[in-house]
């Protein structure tokens, strides 16, 4: 390392530190708000974001979001080779096509549709544009059907926010229907009592975000079946149906009940794909209207396309085929179970602590909510959740929506890469939270300490 010279100034021949010559390069101040007037080394550039994205939390650790956080190294480096593909350019890409086409087969056959072979469908950014879609597709059936007035859209006040987006920006009116009691989603009785004959259809989801369980869909079907048999019913699976036909599969949900026209899920969840990737697939070509549907040349011959975005890269396709051949049926079966396992134990571990109350088990989704019991007056389920940041751990405390704003809880999500050794160390590190907040006299924190938010695909 170069020192002052004799006289106590710098040596000015030599600017730059053999030691770390990155940092050294690195300009005083780093613009943040404006574009740089010069450039920068690219190593230099690498090094100054990677030290800021040190200060996220550690995505392995984050057990509040659903998405994807651990892929095999081989699915990266897949994805990598594909960066530079355009999911939109099927004359320039035709394998990435294909593989589109094949996902979208798979899971056709996946939830029992009555031909896989012609059953059509597309990927998306998310759930949320299949979401966007599968709505779009309801509403343009039912004024095919001769609907006037104001069309409405019925489901849970569980359902995730992309739902009272579909509803605002296209103009339909969101029924949403109250929690009560200890019913946290929606179920056949208030459905049908919601729906008239401007309803375009039924939203019943597969995993609410909220604690994880599922929607009595076919007992939602059979109901409308008897009062209102015109209303079809769209299941929004974004993390169930990735889940259900592997750990419960005699579950009636999917195509093989009649009303369910559509159904969608989150490649980037439960489909083991880093985001972002969504699916949607209709039953068969009734279910979605040919005005729709835009059409392509693809290789000489007719593709038909129905999406919201143009412009997006096809490496999460390629990594979403890329896991559906890597795993097969039983791979996924067997990392599912797996999830569910860690899930169902876990819960069972922290209900026995004592002070916590758990509301779902994670024997659905792999996914539970706790509160803490009526007896515990030192501290909530917020005081919970910042201490166990501060030990790294991600668990969102929120409270639930209207009707219910009166329960907090923690939500715990169980992702392939959540092990029973991760699990153990959890429940030391909440177990010595617990005995730090037991010395409290009275919670810290209220709901106003929540920063968490059910918005995001």
């Amino acid at each position: 390392m170069t020192l002052a010279n004799s006289g106590g100034n710098r040596d000015s021949s030599r600017d730059f530190l053999s030691v770390n010559p990155v940092f050294v390069s690195e300009p005083v101040r780093v613009p943040r708000h404006s574009m740089p007037a010069g450039s920068l080394q690219p190593d230099v550039a690498y090094q100054i974001v990677h030290d800021e994205l040190m200060l996220d939390g550690n995505a392995r650790l984050n057990l509040a979001t659903f998405v994807t956080t651990w892929m095999e190294p081989t699915a990266a480096t897949l994805m990598a080779e594909c960066f530079d593909k355009n999911m939109i350019d099927k004359d320039e890409y035709p394998r990435t096509a294909a593989l589109e086409e094949r996902c979208v087969r798979m899971l056709a056959e996946l939830w029992h549709a009555p031909d896989p072979a012609t059953a059509i469908g597309c990927s998306t950014t998310g759930s949320s544009e299949a979401c966007m879609l599968a709505g779009l597709a309801m509403k343009r059936r039912w004024q095919h059907r001769g609907g006037k007035g104001r069309p409405n859209i019925v489901m849970g006040a569980n359902v995730q926010i992309c739902w009272e987006k579909f509803a605002n920006y296209w103009e339909v009116e969101a029924r949403v229907v109250p929690m009560s009691g200890d019913r946290f989603h929606l179920n056949a009785e208030e459905a049908v009592k919601y729906c008239d004959e401007n309803t375009i259809g039924v939203v019943a989801v597969l995993g609410s975000t909220f604690d994880g369980s599922y929607e009595p869909v076919a007992e939602i079907c059979a109901a409308l079946d008897e009062h209102h048999p015109h209303i079809p019913v769209h299941v929004d699976g974004a993390s169930g149906a990735m889940i259900a036909p592997f750990c419960d599969p005699d579950l009636q949900w999917d195509f093989r009940l009649d009303r369910v026209v559509s159904i969608n899920t989150s490649g980037h969840k439960y489909g083991l794909v880093y985001p972002g990737v969504g699916w949607v697939v209709w039953r068969d070509h009734d279910a979605l209207p040919e005005d729709l549907v835009f059409h392509v040349n693809y290789l000489g011959g007719d593709m038909p396309t129905f999406a919201l975005n143009f412009s997006r890269p096809g490496a999460q396709v390629v990594a979403q085929y890329y896991t559906f051949l890597r795993l097969g049926f039983d791979g996924y079966r067997r990392v599912q179970q797996y999830c569910r396992d860690v899930a169902t134990s876990l819960s069972a571990r922290i209900a026995e602590m004592g002070p916590f109350r758990l509301l779902t088990r994670g024997d659905e989704l792999p996914v539970f909510a706790f509160t803490v019991t009526d007896d515990v007056t030192g501290f909530s389920v917020f005081d919970v959740s910042a201490h166990l940041r501060e030990a790294g751990w991600l668990v969102p405390a929120y409270t639930f929506p209207e009707d219910r704003t009166d329960l907090s809880v923690l939500r715990v999500v169980v992702r392939n890469g959540m092990t029973h050794d991760l699990a153990d160390l959890f429940i030391d590190d909440l177990t010595r939270v617990v005995e730090q907040l037991e010395k409290q006299e009275k919670p810290l924190r209220g709901k106003e300490a929540s920063s968490f938010a059910h918005g995001t695909r």
